[in-house]
This record gives C-alpha cells, structure tokens and sequence, in this order.
C-alpha cells in the first residue's frame, strides 16, 4: 500500500512540474496567437458599438453583457470544440477554414471601401438604431452575436494555427485564454466607446470650467473616434485578410505573390534602425493591397449572388424596421451639449 501511494504522488509531483513547466507555454502561445489575430479584434471592437446605437443609455450596458456572453458561448462551446477536433483528425483543413476567413475578411474590408468610394453607407454603418420593446433589443443583440460568430471563428481559426505544433491540451489552454482575453478586451473597450458620451455629458454639466470643457471635448470628439475606430478596423480586416491570403497562397505552392512582396520589402529592411518597421510596414501595405483587389473581385462574384438569393436582402440579423429606426444617442448629445 504505502509503495503504491509512494508512486501516486511521484506521479502527482511529475504532473505538477509538467503543468507548471506549460503554465509559460501556455502564456507564450496565448501572447503570439493574441497578437496574429490583432487585426480582427480591432475590426471586432469597431462593429460592435453600432449595435447598441440608438439605444435607450440604461439599456446599452445590458446589451453589451448580452454580447459578451453570447460571444464568449461561440468561442468555448461550439468554435473551440470544433477546432481541436478538426485540428486532431483533420489538420490539413486548418489552412484552408483559414484561407476561407481571410477571404471573408477582404470582401468585407473591400465592401465597406468600395461604399466609402462611392458616397454609400454600408449595411453594418447604417444598422442600427434599436426600437423600444424586448423584441426588437433581442432582435438586434441576436444579430450581434451572429457577426460576432464569424469573427470569433476567425480569431480562433488563426489562434490555432499559431500554436499547431503545440499538443492537444495546451492548444485548449492557450485558445480558452485567447477567448476569455480577447472577449474581455473587445467588450470592455466597446462598454467604454458607447458610455464616453454619458461622461462627458456628465462632466458638461459641472459647475468647474475645466470639466465642462473636458466633457464638450468627449461629446464632440466621440463621432470622431469611432470613424477612426471604423478606419483602422477596415484596414486591419484587409491586411489580416490579405496576409492570410499570402501565406496560404505560398503554403499550396503558388510562391510568386509571396516572394514578390518579400522583394519589394528587402529594400526597405536593410535601412540602418528603422528597416525592420519599414520592412514591416511595406509588407503591411502590400498585403492590404493584395486584400483589397482579392475582395473586389469576391465582391463582383458574390454582389450578383446576393440580389437573387432569397437572404441577400438581410442586413447582419436586422430587417428593414431596424434599419430605418431613429439614431437617437446623437440628437441625445448635440441637444444636450447644446
């Protein structure tokens, strides 16, 4: 008996040291998955406070929960169990479920660039305004988490593909650490974007001149951070999107792309202190680039699709009710800025 219990805690011991020997890889790995998936979770914080807009203020923050929940649902219960299962019977789908997102992510780029050109609002700029009722806020909230599920697929798809080589259980680890983080991350920055309105209101109302200045400056500005938000996020989608597109291209055997952007980048790299931003930032450019023109090209295959297909008139979960609704947090701000 006492041998037997000698060897279950050398067994304990061993696992123990295993486990805090992975607790650093785990750490690692969520770090450079977190950062490969950067560009969507930028595009992801610039979507989501479109959905809340127009909401009643005591309702935005309980939507924005309602979100969070539902997104981080689509990352553990259903993405994450796909993954690994994929990634332990088929990995060599990984590349292409890859391939497939960042093509998604260069027609999106590309569509809300095209509209921009155009003078046009897309369908996800003009979502928006909630109705009052229980209804329509689920009806918008279900529409949320559904975009959210493709860019989480996203995010997670490129997570795995960072730590492939790692094993089973601590790919799990580093994408249930992705998941919560990014979730947390996204959802907390998107809580502040669409309550900075409210601050500054509050602070607009002040007796101290300081504070009243500082609150008409938030007022003011926040129509500017988001469509910087929205800009960034755009880009992002596009050179995420066309990076993807590039290495995977090269991973299937098609190299010229691949090598042509790594000649046009040598130069810039070989710069004394600054060339590998530079090289970084030519292949940053190229890649948008190469994102762009293979989304307008999605976007002249699938446009015609869409008019003839019988969900192409649907905005993200919305109908028209939701589309045409008042954006009310605006004419809250100008009339009492005012």
């Amino acid at each position: 008996m006492s041998g037997g219990l000698v060897a279950l805690l050398d067994d304990i011991a061993a696992l123990a040291r295993i486990a805090a020997a992975s607790v650093d890889d785990v750490a690692a790995g969520a770090a450079k998955a977190g950062a490969k998936a950067a560009g969507v979770v930028i595009d992801d914080a610039a979507v989501t406070p479109q959905y809340v807009s127009g909401a009643d203020p005591s309702r935005e923050l309980p939507m924005i929960k309602r979100i969070f929940w539902g997104s981080l649902k689509n990352k553990l219960l259903i993405i994450l169990p796909a993954l690994l299962l994929i990634s332990a019977f088929i990995p060599g789908a990984i590349p292409f479920i890859l391939m497939a997102g960042g093509t998604y992510l260069c027609y999106e780029g590309a569509e809300k660039v095209w509209h921009k050109l155009r003078g046009h609002h897309s369908a996800d700029e003009d979502t928006p305004a909630v109705e009052r009722g229980p209804e329509a806020e689920a009806k918008v909230v279900k529409g949320a988490i559904t975009t959210d599920f493709i860019l989480s697929c996203e995010i997670m798809v490129i997570s795995m593909n960072e730590v492939a080589a790692e094993s089973l259980w601590v790919r799990a680890l580093i994408l249930v650490v992705v998941a919560l983080v990014i979730t947390v991350l996204v959802y907390g920055a998107v809580a502040l974007i669409v309550k900075m309105d409210d601050v500054g209101l509050h602070l607009a109302a002040k007796e101290s001149k300081g504070s009243q200045r500082v609150g008409e400056m938030l007022v003011k500005g926040m129509p500017s951070v988001l469509a910087a938000i929205t800009l960034v996020g755009t880009i992002a989608m596009l050179w995420v999107g066309g990076h993807i597109m590039l290495q995977g291209a090269y991973d299937l055997g098609w190299h010229a792309p691949y090598d042509l952007v790594h000649v046009l980048e040598e130069p810039a790299a070989g710069i004394a202190v600054v060339g590998a931003f530079l090289g970084w930032l030519v292949n940053t450019l190229c890649s948008a680039v190469l994102g762009l023109a293979w989304g307008l090209i999605v976007m002249a295959i699938v446009g015609p699709l869409l008019k003839v297909l019988p969900f192409g008139n649907k905005n993200n979960g919305h109908d028209e009710s939701d589309a045409a609704a008042v954006h009310e947090p605006a004419n809250r701000n100008s009339d009492s800025a005012s």
